[in-house]
């Protein structure tokens, strides 16, 4: 009966089969993969969790990014340890004395580390028995917090600026200039504590505008680029901050060298904690900042304009978009970010006087923090937290293990080679495949 009409029907079996939902052919059950097929696994969901865990999308880069990186600092002072070389020397003879003194730096290094950056269970343990007060045991996260602020506001400059298809290397000058303005409104104008601090605030916000205005017009008006504008910038904000310090009325009358007088104490932020710890308002300033630039970026209509610009200009100036309007705007919003983070390093308590060194390097760091948090708001706020631990734990690992600062910037440029070469990550932990092109355009954005 199965031959009538021409042709030839499936058995019963096979379309039961069939019907239930297993593959034609392999008479496997329905909800189970059949052995060589494609697609994702119909497991629990733990297994289907770790399935998609060990891929290469951004998280997993960044985690395995920073493993690489630890992975290479702990070489770098295994060799850096003439005992431990030592060791090595008769390695064949007695390996283990050459693992077990390499564990030993590696571990103590890290350790201190750890302790420096996040909290000393030696602190919490003396705390609990009363041996010993609360403000050792918050002390860690209080100078990884107080690394961190200057940290979201520059690396948010450049990544606004990406976001616009700009590249802002002028973070540096907008910062230098934000804190020139922040320190003479802070200690030349004679104004109430709570209206002190917001004009001394607001001047460097100023500052940091004026300065990323300049490459925002030449970009906008003769097509010069921010690049080459931002650079030379910075090397004029620096010679500016230099000749500030020494003018009269600037410089302090008590002292030979180059330092300015110090801002008043109705121009700083208070601290959070009060005490020796060093954390103050400005990192709720630097939460509030990244809240806005994501609202700028997602719910605004210039955000919507500076993503068009960023993606495509000429598509953005056909669609109606005034594309010079965006980059000056996008400049300057990007250069005020820039200036309150110069701000924060004086009305802050990193320094409450003018430096030629008072700036330091956070806006070239904002760069690599920027780099690091795939130009997105909140990222780049992870990002300067992780940088900020590093700093904060790095003093101490150079205090009590010996290990030099200078490999917490290895540690820091590591991770951001891997973090912008995933294809490498990907070939050394042999991760799957998906999603692996989202890695390859979002830090393209912006460029």
């Amino acid at each position: 009966m199965s031959e009538l009409g021409g042709g030839t029907a499936p058995p019963v079996k096979e379309r039961a089969d069939q019907a239930a939902g297993a593959d034609p052919g392999t008479r496997t059950p329905a909800g189970t993969k059949a052995p060589g097929g494609a697609g994702e696994p119909h497991g629990s969901l733990g297994s289907r969790f770790l399935h998609n865990l060990w891929a290469a999308n951004t998280y997993m880069v960044t985690v395995l990014a920073i493993l690489l990186a630890m992975v290479i600092g702990a070489i770098l002072i295994i060799i850096s340890d003439r005992e431990v070389l030592a060791a090595y020397g008769y390695f064949t003879a007695r390996p283990t004395d050459a693992l077990s003194s390499s564990w030993a730096v590696v571990s103590e290094a890290y350790a201190n580390l750890f302790k420096g950056a996040v909290v000393d269970p030696a602190a919490v343990s003396a705390w609990i028995d009363g041996s010993g007060g609360w403000q050792p045991v918050f002390a860690p996260i209080s100078e990884t917090l107080t690394y961190t602020t200057p940290l979201v506001f520059t690396g948010l400059s450049v990544a606004l600026a990406f976001r616009g298809g700009l590249f802002n290397i002028g973070a540096q000058g907008q910062a230098t200039l934000g804190v020139v303005l922040a320190a003479l409104a802070g200690f030349m104008l004679p104004l109430p504590p709570v209206v002190h601090l917001v004009v001394a605030v607001a001047a460097g916000a100023l500052g940091g505008a004026v300065w990323g205005f300049v490459p925002g017009f030449l970009k906008a008006r003769t097509g010069a680029h921010e690049v080459i504008n931002t650079i030379m910038l910075n090397y004029v904000a620096f010679y500016l901050l230099s000749w500030t310090i020494m003018q009269d009325g600037v410089h302090a009358p008590d002292r030979s060298d180059a330092i300015s007088r110090a801002v008043d104490p109705s121009a700083q932020l208070p601290r959070l904690l009060g005490g020796d710890l060093r954390v103050h308002a400005g990192i709720l300033l630097a939460v509030l900042a990244t809240w806005a630039v994501a609202w700028l970026l997602n719910r605004s209509t210039f955000g919507f304009e500076l993503r068009a610009v960023g993606a495509n200009p000429d598509a953005a100036r056909t669609a109606g978009i005034s594309v010079s309007r965006t980059y000056v705007l996008l400049m300057v919003i990007a250069g005020a970010l820039a200036g309150l983070g110069g701000a924060n390093m004086v009305v802050g308590s990193t320094a409450n006087s003018l430096t030629p060194l008072v700036v330091a390097q956070i806006g070239f760091d904002g760069i690599l923090v920027a780099l690091l948090g795939r130009v997105t708001p909140w990222g780049v706020a992870m990002a300067a937290l992780l940088f900020g631990a590093l700093q904060a734990g790095g003093n101490r690992m150079q205090s009590y293990s010996g290990i030099s600062l200078e490999l917490v910037t290895v540690l820091q440029a590591l991770i951001v080679i891997f973090i912008a070469a995933p294809a490498l990550v990907k070939a050394i932990f042999q991760l799957r495949a998906a999603r692996a092109a989202r890695l390859q355009t979002s830090l393209a954005k912006g460029w």
